[in-house]
C-alpha cells in the first residue's frame, strides 16, 4: 500500500474510497467475465546501491490492472508507443486489480508483495545491485494466461558517495501544459494527444549541463500528474532527450480520508522521503512560478538544511501566468529559502545562472 493510501491507525476509510472500491470491484468483475486479463505495468524506480558498508535497497513501483491485450500481442515498447499516441482520456480508462499478488525478482532473490486498493505496488526491497541503471523483474504468480510473464522494471540506483541530484517538476517546467487551469488541464489530459505537447526550450540541455559536471547525479521527476499517463510521460522525456529517471506521480482518485488528493502534500511528502532515504544527496530543485513550487521548495530547504543545494525556477510568461493561476504576475516565495535561488525564462537562462552556483558542489 502506498503512503498516500494508508489510512490512519484505527480510522475508517472515507466513503469516497469505499464507493470507488465498490465501483472498481464491479468493473473488474464485468471485464474479467469478458476475457480481460491481469497485467503488470511497471514504472521506473530508484534506490541505494549496495556497498562495503552493507546491502542496498530498491523502491519498486508498478500497478496491476485489467487489460484487453492478450500475452504476446505487443511488446513493452509497443505498449509505450500506444500510450503516447492515444488521446489522453483513454489512459484513464483502466480497471485496477486490488490485492493482486506480485512477485518481484531483485538480483536473483524473489519477494512476493501485494497491490493496494488501487492496484498499486510501492515497496522497498533489499538489494545487492550496484550503482547505475539496473533492472528488476515482476510477474503474477496466480494462474491465468498472463501468469509468469516477466515484466522488466528499471531502477536507478544511487551510489553511496555524496552527490548532487535533480528533482524536476514536469508540467510547465519541462512540458508545456498550463495544467492548473481547469479547462486547459482537461484538454491536455483527456483530449490532446500526449505526443503533441510542447517542450520547454533548453530544459533538456540544462539537465545535461548539470550532469556533465556531476556524473552519477540522480534525476527524479516529481509531478501531481496521474500514474495513468506515466508511459506517455516517459516516452515524452526520452523523445526530447531528457535524462532518464524515476517518475513520482499520484493517483487522482479519492483517498482514505477525503474526496480529493492534495498535490502540494504529495510533493511535500515525496521530497521529505527522498531526503530521508538518500541523506547523502544534495538536491537541485527545479520548478516553475505558476503555482506553488517556489514556496514549497523554500519550505523544504528550510526544513531540511544541508539537503538542498539550490532552487531553480522557470519564469512563466504573462500569458502562461494567466493560464496557470489567473494573474499576470509570478508566484514568489524563494527569498527566505536559505539556499541559492535562481530564475529564468527557459532552460538556457537557468543553466547560465546555475553555473557559478553549482561550481562548489562539483568540486566536492
Amino acid at each position: 500500500m502506498t503512503e498516500q493510501q494508508q489510512p490512519a491507525p484505527g480510522s475508517a476509510r472515507h466513503r469516497a474510497a469505499r464507493l470507488e472500491d465498490t465501483l472498481n470491484r464491479l468493473v473488474a468483475r464485468r471485464l474479467s467475465g469478458r476475457g480481460w486479463l491481469n497485467r503488470v505495468v511497471a514504472y521506473p524506480g530508484y534506490g541505494l546501491a549496495a556497498g562495503p558498508s552493507g546491502p542496498g535497497w530498491v523502491r519498486v513501483l508498478a500497478r496491476v490492472q485489467l487489460t484487453r491485450s492478450r500475452p504476446g500481442q505487443e511488446s513493452p515498447e509497443e505498449a509505450d508507443e500506444r500510450h503516447l499516441l492515444v488521446r489522453g482520456w483513454r489512459s484513464f480508462v483502466t480497471a485496477p486489480v486490488a490485492g493482486a499478488r506480485v512477485v518481484v525478482d531483485v538480483g536473483g532473490v524473489s519477494h512476493e508483495v501485494t497491490a493496494d486498493r488501487g492496484g498499486y505496488v510501492d515497496v522497498v526491497l533489499p538489494s545487492t545491485l550496484p550503482a547505475g541503471e539496473q533492472e528488476v523483474g515482476l510477474h503474477l504468480p496466480d494462474g491465468g494466461p498472463d501468469a509468469g510473464r516477466i515484466v522488466p522494471a528499471t531502477v536507478h540506483l544511487v551510489g553511496r558517495e555524496p552527490v548532487l541530484g535533480i528533482v524536476s517538476d514536469i508540467d510547465d517546467t519541462v512540458m508545456m501544459t498550463s495544467l492548473p487551469r481547469p479547462l486547459i488541464a482537461a484538454w491536455n489530459t483527456f483530449v490532446l494527444h500526449a505526443g503533441a505537447r510542447g517542450v520547454v526550450t533548453g530544459m533538456a540541455d540544462l539537465y545535461a549541463d548539470v550532469l556533465s559536471g556531476h556524473p552519477g547525479a540522480p534525476v527524479v521527476y516529481l509531478s501531481t500528474g496521474a500514474w495513468n499517463v506515466a508511459p506517455a510521460l516517459r516516452r515524452f522525456l526520452s523523445r526530447h532527450l531528457f535524462p532518464l529517471g524515476p517518475l513520482l506521480l499520484t493517483d487522482w482518485g479519492p483517498t482514505n480520508s477525503g474526496w480529493f488528493r492534495s498535490g502540494q502534500d504529495h510533493k511535500r511528502a515525496a521530497l521529505a522521503r527522498l531526503v530521508r532515504e538518500l541523506p547523502h544527496v544534495r538536491w537541485l530543485l527545479v520548478g516553475d512560478d505558476g503555482q506553488h513550487d517556489p514556496q514549497l521548495y523554500a519550505e523544504v530547504a528550510r526544513t531540511h538544511p544541508g539537503h538542498v543545494a539550490a532552487i531553480a525556477i522557470r519564469r512563466l510568461t504573462s500569458v502562461e501566468q494567466v493560464l496557470s493561476h489567473g494573474l499576470p504576475v509570478p508566484v514568489s516565495g524563494t527569498e527566505d529559502a536559505g539556499v541559492p535561488a535562481v530564475s529564468g525564462g527557459d532552460g538556457y537562462a537557468l543553466a547560465f545562472a546555475l553555473r557559478n552556483v553549482l561550481d562548489g558542489d562539483a568540486a566536492k
